[in-house]
């Protein structure tokens, strides 16, 4: 793993500190490091050749593969002119136009016309949180509604890492050791089927969504909570649908349109995290498109892109925004790289590709056949839960099935079965003893295949069937 004379390894583990990332396991020199050098489609190569398929999309990003020509052309004609340009009493060329792109794509999904939207950008998921929540405070204060500061969010939630987004995490792994610099927010039970207290089905070898069996207990705990509140709640901050680093809890159709309309008919706003699940990842544009929702702010960030550069944004509705319009109102939040040229043309670019008329079927194909690939894991003993939302497949793994009971913590396993993955050509990430599967939607039939075969392999090696 050279570059140059360079010992790219040693390197790594004498300068630098990786996101989520144990120091200790990274710094051991006898753990062979992954140095990634390439990559085209789906596939990645490292730098001693090894080519491998990229299971989870370069962390939930990457959406119509590497080096798509496309996106390429488009950062590369970019180039030719600019950038990056100051946004500061500023504009540009690109970013007003994938503005109005947002606009038109909330418009389509909700009603009305595209100037009732508003798009305030920034540099990553985290930020785009960020800003909602000081957007949604500050229009409260601007508007006499001073005592409207409690924000509302599902427990083992992630937003992100900054103050703010911590703040309605709910994530005591990520976020504990921080508790006492965050602002306190109202935690709900997460609707996860599987292991909701509620429901009162015996497992089944089937996603725990179609056989639950409860009297919507999950909203009456939410009622429960938002009701009292009253006129001291802010927002409802929620990721549609899917709960990604909580563990890709899927949630049942109709919690969220239930909890969103509640929410708003007490006054509060619905803040709409898309960071994962928006452009498509679930089958649809934004994940809220599923149900009957108008979100009054949506984060989006990550696949915006199309995975290529940093680049995010927080989209609001315009009767909001109006608030900020006199100079005492001015909304004193932004970011160096705020509208950045070359991350609009990939993100112009990559909106491009989803636009295509053939797009949207040719995902429903993948996304049925991914569900195919879920389905053959319930062979193996160790498997609790599949559950799968569009082009995102969680494969929940068990120490025992008839009880539920996890594996311990401390064992990492599926941590284990990632890394034995690599053996078999598939390079993904777990999020805790939950397995998935999010790959680029270039993916052919074959090669999706491929990514089931090797996760299956991997599960029989760390966790043998029989």
């Amino acid at each position: 793993m050279q570059a140059g004379n360079r010992d790219i390894p040693s390197l790594d583990r004498r300068f630098l500190w990786h996101p989520f990332t144990a120091l200790d396991l990274w710094l051991d020199e006898g753990t062979p490091m992954t140095v990634i050098a390439g990559g085209e489609g789906c596939v990645l190569e490292d730098s001693e050749g090894n080519r491998f398929l990229d299971g989870n999309s370069s962390i939930w990003t990457n959406l119509h593969g590497h080096r798509h020509p496309k996106i390429s052309e488009a950062i590369a004609a970019q180039l030719g002119k600019i950038a990056h340009s100051s946004f500061l009493g500023l504009s540009n060329e690109l970013a007003p136009l994938l503005a109005e792109r947002l606009a038109v794509s909330m418009a389509d999904l909700t009603g009305g016309a595209p100037d009732a939207w508003r798009v305030f950008l920034s540099d990553d998921g985290s930020t785009a949180i960020e800003a909602a929540i000081k957007i949604v405070v500050q229009f409260f204060q601007q508007t006499g509604q001073q005592e409207r500061a409690v924000f509302v969010s599902l427990g083992g939630g992630y937003h992100g890492d900054t103050v703010g987004a911590m703040s309605v995490g709910h994530s005591p792994v990520f976020h504990g050791t921080y508790k006492d610099l965050l602002f306190q927010s109202r935690e709900i039970p997460p609707p996860g089927c599987y292991r909701c207290p509620h429901n009162r089905a015996v497992p089944e070898k089937g996603d725990a969504r179609d056989y639950r069996r409860c009297q919507w207990e999950c909203v009456a705990d939410f009622e429960k909570t938002v009701v009292p509140l009253g006129e001291k709640m802010a927002a409802w901050v929620i990721e549609p649908r899917v709960q990604g680093a909580a563990g890709m809890i899927m949630h049942p159709a109709g919690y969220l349109e239930k909890t969103c309309a509640l929410a708003q008919s007490l006054g509060a706003k619905v803040i709409l995290d898309e960071v994962m699940t928006g452009f498509f990842r679930t089958g649809r544009r934004f994940a809220f498109a599923h149900e009957n929702v108008k979100p009054d702010l949506v984060a989006l960030a990550k696949g915006l892109t199309g995975g290529y550069l940093p680049l995010a944004a927080t989209v609001i509705d315009e009767s909001m925004a109006a608030e900020f319009r006199s100079i005492e109102r001015t909304f004193y939040h932004g970011h160096s790289y705020t509208g950045n040229q070359l991350g609009c043309a990939a993100a112009l670019a990559s909106l491009d590709l989803l636009d295509e008329p053939e797009f949207p079927a040719l995902l429903q194909v993948k996304a049925a056949r991914l569900a195919e690939i879920g389905a053959g894991f319930w062979s193996h003993p160790n498997v609790g839960d599949v559950r799968r939302e569009g082009m995102i497949l969680a494969i929940e793994l068990v120490e025992d099935f008839a009880t539920r009971k996890a594996f311990a913590p401390k064992r990492r396993i599926g941590a284990a079965v990632c890394e034995a993955a690599k053996r078999f050509g598939l390079l993904t990430r777990p999020v805790g003893d939950v397995l998935l599967l999010m790959p680029p939607y270039c993916a052919a039939d074959e090669q999706l295949e491929e990514m089931g075969n090797a996760l299956y392999l991997a599960l029989c090696t760390v966790c043998p069937a029989a």
